[in-house]
């Protein structure tokens, strides 16, 4: 199979990218600087690099990029420093997941492509209707106001649920919420939920 990685420098994303290869996977990453690509990566004779910031793509560009993968994986996010939360670009997970699902639709390929969209565990599924208590919502909507990024994986995972819908004849989609996650050389197990525990 053939994967694009969007966000393939950060700390999930490499790791994403590592375990493709050792499995005998073609990545392709949209990276604003090769140089921070591991090593180990770097030179992989199965990674294609796109060196572009993901943001300054035209949708023909992506078209393009995306032609031939079988699935997108966006592990973008915002650096937890001052400037990666309160900086430009405010909405860089939400327009490039815009870009991206314009990219694949061009191509009005056969067979759908999957993306996977890594989100954030303080993002809720609307569709099911997660119970959430008068404090906790009070506590969202503080993060909503304080933070940014939160917006912008909310705007992002809101795109595919109402935009893309459940059912599109070229894009099968996932937001994934991840929670407890370490910075580990060992790969350990997860359990899958459709909601918070």
């Amino acid at each position: 199979m053939t994967f694009l990685v969007a966000g393939a420098t950060g700390a999930t994303g490499r790791l994403l990218v590592e375990q493709l290869l050792n499995r005998g996977h073609t990545v392709k990453v949209i990276v604003r600087s090769p140089d921070s690509l591991p090593a180990n990566l770097k030179n992989h004779d199965r990674l294609i690099v796109i060196h572009a910031n993901i943001l300054d793509l035209s949708e023909a560009d992506m078209a393009r990029h995306v032609n031939g993968c079988d699935a997108v994986a966006s592990c973008l996010g915002h650096k937890f420093s001052l400037k990666g939360i309160f900086g430009t670009p405010r909405r860089l997970v939400a327009a490039a997941t815009h870009l991206l699902c314009k990219g694949i639709h061009a191509n009005k390929l056969e067979k759908p492509v999957k993306f996977v969209l890594m989100n954030t565990t303080a993002n809720r599924n609307r569709d099911l209707h997660e119970p959430i208590t008068i404090v906790e919502r009070g506590v969202f909507a503080l993060v909503r106001l304080l933070l940014p990024p939160q917006v912008d994986n909310e705007h992002a995972a809101e795109y595919f649920r109402v935009t893309i819908g459940q059912i599109d004849r070229f894009i099968e989609w996932v937001v994934v919420r991840p929670d407890t996650l370490i910075n580990d050389d060992k790969v350990t197990g997860s359990d899958v939920y459709t909601s918070p525990t």
